[in-house]
């Protein structure tokens, strides 16, 4: 038994892309944990102001609006050259930020633009390795695949927090993001190793087709899929009332609720991730046995419960050991949705749906700017539950909704 549990984890890592596309991944992932604690602690420090530092988090998902065309882009030149363009952009402007800061002329401002270029680019980062994975492994090897790509984000947000916070504490800004553009290059580099299928084009197709048209396609697709549909909106919906609480809003979290420093806020970062790992390293192992629609509508309901009990627990102690478990439902019910938007899309829609799907975070700086406003006329609690309350009823109306199209074991959303 072990030996089946061993082969199932490591069958991703017998395919020589996916051993280059795993530390590419986490690397990047490690700069941008590390960027993201960084530049929220000195945005909350500096100004002051949590609605300052909402709108700084949310700058970073202001790209979202364009990720369709990222998605376009990979469908028609290869996902791989794509994602390798976007990670050359992070290290650039990580030098930029990193030199402004040596030179002691950093301002909040430059902050706010640097962050708005990052996020033209960055918030398709995710769908663009997703969608590299399904074109290079083996379909009975992608749910584990998945799982494992999505624990290099996972184990960032464990670790990467705590060292962003050690280094910027002891060594100052500048010094601290030369690591930053150190795993942003080196991320770059091993992206460039990562095999590619060669792009191909329907025979029927038109050998030029429109933008435009490849969008509309893209659309028409999934409105046409009722399961694609209603993961599109749950995507929505958790990045809206869910992702807020344990990311934008954390720093606010750790200094005036919990009255802690930026060292634990990564630790609270670290905790959430190191549940999210845990269900990626869970889903790795059990692979196709998992019934995707099934697991994501389930564990979007336990997220939303361990995010209400989270938001009420007086103590950073406490706090922290919910934030593990919430972080465990997130990472069961969001993998198997990637998995099976891919496995239903196909070569032909797969970098579209899944830039539609990154479409979906725009429900983040909704919800981020909202609950800055919300905050600081009733107080975090009081939003957060909101929150909570909101997201849980309306995941139940889309499971029941799309019921026939999300539940029943033969339901295609349901394959294995």
């Amino acid at each position: 038994m072990n030996g089946v549990v061993r082969l199932s984890a490591l069958a991703p890592f017998q395919i020589r892309s996916f051993r280059f596309q795993w530390p590419a991944d986490l690397l990047t992932s490690w700069g941008s944990e590390m960027e993201n604690l960084i530049l929220g602690w000195y945005v909350l420090v500096e100004t002051g102001s949590v609605v300052l530092l909402t709108v700084f988090a949310s700058l970073q998902y202001i790209g979202t609006l364009i990720a369709p065309f990222f998605g376009m882009a990979g469908d028609r030149i290869g996902h791989r050259r794509v994602l390798c363009a976007m990670r050359a952009c992070y290290a650039v402007l990580a030098v930029v930020l990193m030199a402004l800061a040596l030179a002691g002329v950093l301002r909040p401002v430059h902050v706010f633009v640097i962050a708005a270029c990052s996020g033209l680019v960055r918030s398709s980062d995710i769908a663009m390795r997703a969608a590299l994975v399904a074109e290079t492994m083996p379909v009975d090897r992608l749910m584990g695949a998945m799982g494992a790509s999505r624990a290099t984000a996972d184990s960032a947000r464990t670790m990467a927090p705590l060292v962003g916070a050690g280094l910027f504490a002891s060594l100052g800004m500048g010094r601290a993001y030369i690591a930053v553009a150190t795993f942003y290059f080196l991320g770059f580099l091993l992206t460039l190793g990562v095999g590619a299928a060669r792009p191909r084009r329907l025979p029927d197709a038109p050998a030029r087709a429109s933008l435009w048209r490849d969008l509309r396609e893209g659309l028409n697709y999934v409105w046409d899929t009722p399961a694609s549909l209603a993961a599109l909106w749950l995507a929505f919906l958790v990045n809206m009332t869910a992702y807020p609480l344990t990311s934008g809003l954390l720093p606010y979290v750790a200094r005036d609720i919990y009255h802690i420093d930026q060292t634990g806020l990564g630790t609270l970062i670290s905790c959430f991730a190191i549940g999210a790992l845990l269900g990626s390293v869970g889903i790795t192992i059990a692979g196709r046995a998992i019934r995707p629609a099934r697991m994501m509508i389930v564990f979007a309901v336990a997220w939303y419960a361990m995010l209400l009990v989270f938001v009420h627990m007086p103590t950073a102690t406490s706090g922290s050991a919910t934030l593990i478990l919430a972080g465990f439902a997130q990472s069961l019910s969001l993998v198997p949705m990637s998995v099976m938007l891919l496995h239903g899309a196909g070569e032909q829609f797969r970098g579209r749906v899944m830039g539609l799907r990154m479409l979906a975070i725009y429900g983040m700086p909704i919800g981020l700017l909202s609950a800055g406003v919300l905050i600081e006329r009733i107080g975090f609690v009081p939003t957060a539950t909101l929150y909570c309350v909101v997201g849980l009823l309306a995941t139940l109306l889309i499971a029941a909704h799309w019921r026939s199209h999300l539940w029943p074991l033969w339901a295609p959303a349901n394959a294995r």
